[in-house]
């Protein structure tokens, strides 16, 4: 191993990880940073989504040829369109994922029954989602109602005609700019299945077609796929509340049975927390010398469990490995998305049994126990048995856990935003249960904006230091950050999802987090709940009568590393809102696809992407545009709000 290329200090800013990492080459075992440096260097021409490999006439590596023009492909394809193919396949692995994640939950609630394992726990939500799907619920049983809705919504995955069903939070404006640029989306696996037909050999040969097509699949992702699946889940599992929590390695006990949640989706994990509560499997726990079961969650599976039930986060993306690096994980379960196959490898170094769940997401040489959802409970308590059972293997010489933890609140749903904002509406003119004093707020300038960081890490990074940088920076200059995913779970390490996080903030935020009762970092979910943040800045938008992309807010993902990324970065400037990319998509061969991206969506849809590895950079510049996008909200009509002055648009104590 090269000593220099694996400093621990390099790899991340979180100390645990580097306590594991150091802890993982003395014991032998071999991590992501290990199998990176072992690459060595990675293929430029795939790095810059030159290379093409659709058909087997290729692989064609192609690039400029100094002095005779542009190089082509054996079909006489060039940069251009190999490269806003590959975006374009990106985009479909992405959606494809977000949106199948969204159609297992709408069956989960297809099923659900009010004595059965799955069962409604948030009938307000589900009798506003019923009216929006145009589902009758007078006279219905809820489980009725629950049903037809769910049927409904798995008719928009399919359906033969006409466009799926766009949420209301949705600007006018925003629905004529789809309309305008042909990318409002007909049904969800329609566009995927057209973008991948699109970039079959012989087919879309032109980058700014394919990168409108790559539009209207990304929007049947946030709109689509992802929405059915954060407003099923709050449906079947309970919409989240603020609540405390611990996060990063620190939470494995020493004398628990340790199981460690990874994934992607909550029908699993929600029943295995409700299992571990079964009497029968304590006894079990305390019978083979443990003090008890311990649930911990890692990447989005950590957020949903922990927004829902206070289950401790033990890290990030980065850290999966790690995790059973501290010789104290019974069980690692998993289900989908994001897992690395080297885990059942890693395993077998340990006592750890690493037990897969989903058809979808099998891997060679780990134990697979299928999740049945038509057999839940029982189905969970099996695997939850399995890894009490495995306690008496533990190998206590190899047992060290990290004492690093930090605590910080989150499941800041929106319904629990408003809850929090209506700590300081103003009674006299305004009502309750809406987001209008954040309008407010942001029209008086006390927020100067807003930001959503988001995403995964990526080892090309040094890990979680982006992440944290860039939600210090705007803090600091009075800008709301908002978060989710792996991003989510950094600045709970980060001590930054804590209220005493204040102490990084301008005056001005300072005052909104004191008046609210928040912290400035709002923790609001998985990467699926995306669709939460959309939500939230639509219906600010129409408080306001401005478009989503007139609001000073932007995007930012340091560290992602995923083909969901690509989508949600899609459907995010889709939606009118600029996205900063920490790390480099693979376009740059292409000048035309790098234009496209950085500089003519802008005139498509009032939004584009940054490409910024440096987010000291990034920060200066998402800071500089969310000023450049005050210019709308300082110029509303003041008589449009119904107030005399602009002091009279500040929540109360403002």
């Amino acid at each position: 191993m090269d000593e220099k290329l694996l400093d621990e200090t390099t790899l991340s800013v979180d100390l645990a990880t580097q306590e594991l990492y150091v802890k993982a080459r003395n014991d032998g075992s071999e991590t992501l940073w290990d199998r990176k440096a072992a690459l060595k260097n990675q293929c430029g021409f795939g790095e810059q989504g030159v290379c093409c490999r659709i058909c087997t006439m290729g692989p064609c590596r192609v690039s400029p040829i100094p002095g005779k023009g542009v190089q082509k492909g054996i079909c006489g394809a060039t940069a251009d369109v190999i490269a806003s193919r590959h975006y374009a396949r990106m985009v479909a692995g992405g959606s494809s994922a977000h949106s199948d994640h969204g159609r297992h939950i709408a069956h989960v609630l297809h099923m659900a029954s009010r004595d059965g394992d799955y069962q409604i726990r948030d009938e307000k939500k589900l009798l506003n989602v019923a009216a929006r799907w145009g589902v009758a619920t007078e006279g219905k049983d809820i489980y009725q109602v629950a049903h037809d809705v769910a049927e409904a919504a798995l008719n928009d995955f399919g359906k033969p005609f006409g466009s799926m069903v766009i949420p209301p939070s949705i600007t006018k404006q925003r629905l004529k700019v789809w309309e305008d640029n042909d990318i409002l989306p007909d049904a969800i696996d329609k566009e995927v299945v057209s973008i991948m037909h699109a970039t079959h050999m012989g087919c879309t040969a032109d980058a700014e077609s394919m990168i409108n097509l790559s539009m209207r699949t990304s929007l049947t992702d946030g709109w689509g796929g992802s929405y059915i699946g954060t407003e099923f889940s709050d449906i079947i599992f309970g919409t989240p509340m603020p609540r405390e929590i611990e996060a990063n390695m620190g939470v494995i006990e020493k004398n628990m049975v340790n199981i460690v949640l990874h994934g992607h989706e909550p029908s699993l994990s929600e029943m295995i927390v409700v299992a571990a509560d079964d009497p029968e499997l304590k006894a079990l726990a305390r019978g083979v010398g443990a003090e008890g079961i311990n649930l911990v969650g890692i990447c989005c599976t950590g957020n949903e469990v922990a927004m829902r039930h206070g289950i401790k986060i033990a890290g990030n993306f980065n850290q999966q490995e790690l995790a059973i690096v501290t010789g104290a994980v019974e069980a690692m379960i998993v289900d989908v998305q994001c897992i690395f196959p080297a885990l059942a490898n890693l395993a077998q170094c340990y006592h750890t049994k690493f037990i897969t769940t989903s058809k979808l997401a099998k891997i060679k040489d780990a134990v697979h126990i299928e999740f049945d959802e038509n057999n839940a409970y029982e189905c969970a308590k099996g695997i939850i048995r399995k890894a009490v059972e495995n306690y008496t293997n533990r190998k206590h010489e190899k047992v060290s856990i990290p004492t690093h933890k930090s605590t910080g609140m989150i499941g800041y749903s929106n319904q629990a935003i408003i809850g929090q904002l209506d700590r300081v509406v103003n009674s006299y003119t305004h009502k309750p249960g809406t987001f209008e004093p954040l309008a407010q707020c942001l029209v008086s300038g006390v927020l100067r904006g807003a930001a959503g960081v988001v995403g995964c890490n990526n080892p090309k990074v040094k890990g979680d230091h982006s992440h944290i940088e860039i939600i210090k920076k705007m803090l600091a200059n009075d800008v709301i950050v908002v978060v989710t995913g792996c991003a989510a779970q950094a600045a709970a390490k980060a001590g930054l999802l804590s209220k005493d996080a204040v102490k990084y903030c301008g005056v001005g935020l300072q005052k909104v987090c004191e008046l609210a009762d928040i912290p400035p970092v709002l923790h609001m979910g998985s990467c699926v709940d995306n669709s939460r943040i959309l939500e939230l800045v639509g219906e600010v938008a129409k408080i306001l009568g401005l478009d989503m992309s007139e609001l000073p807010v932007v995007g930012a993902a340091p560290e992602w590393m995923s083909e969901k990324a690509v989508a949600i970065g899609t459907y995010v400037v889709s939606s009118g809102i600029d996205t900063f990319l920490g790390v480099v998509p693979p376009v740059t061969g292409s000048p035309e696809v790098t234009d496209i991206l950085t500089n003519r969506l802008e005139d498509w849809v009032g939004a584009k992407f940054y490409f910024e590895t440096d987010p000291a950079v990034a920060a200066e510049k998402m800071l500089a545009r969310i000023e450049e996008k005050r210019a709308k909200v300082e110029a509303l009509n003041v008589q449009r709000m119904n107030v005399t002055d602009y002091d009279d648009l500040a929540p109360a104590g403002f």
